[in-house]
């Protein structure tokens, strides 16, 4: 089993980034999706988990900024960031489960990736 995300890196104030993460190894189709994220010096996170049916639930620091989609077909789960902000400087991971944790603590999830570091600076 494996969560692999991709897409972080380096982002101007007020620019986009797009996260992947891609599964292999369980029924994506059958599971839950999150995005948890980590600050510096700060607790973990939860920002966005997609249903089965494919409805989405946003933390309020980034909604209406942020957006979570799903492809089955593709194993894939991604994070579109836009109008970002230095205090969404973070490593973020993806995690899945069979039920609806929208937890920010990692263990909660059955699976979770490593995580991939996004900064946010000018």
């Amino acid at each position: 089993v494996q969560l692999v995300e991709s897409g972080g890196g380096l982002v101007q104030p007020g620019g986009s980034l797009r996260l992947s993460c891609v599964a292999s190894g369980f029924t994506f189709s059958n599971y839950y999706m999150t995005w948890v994220r980590q600050a510096p010096g700060k607790e973990l996170e939860w920002v966005s988990s997609i249903y089965l049916n494919g409805y989405t639930t946003l933390a309020g620091s980034v909604k209406g900024r942020f957006t979570i989609s799903r492809d089955n077909a593709k194993n894939t789960v991604y994070l579109q960031m836009d109008s970002m902000k230095p205090e969404d400087t973070a490593v973020y991971y993806c995690a899945a489960d069979t039920g609806l944790v929208a937890s920010r603590q990692l263990t909660a999830y059955t699976y979770r990736g490593q995580g991939t570091q996004v900064t946010v600076s000018s």
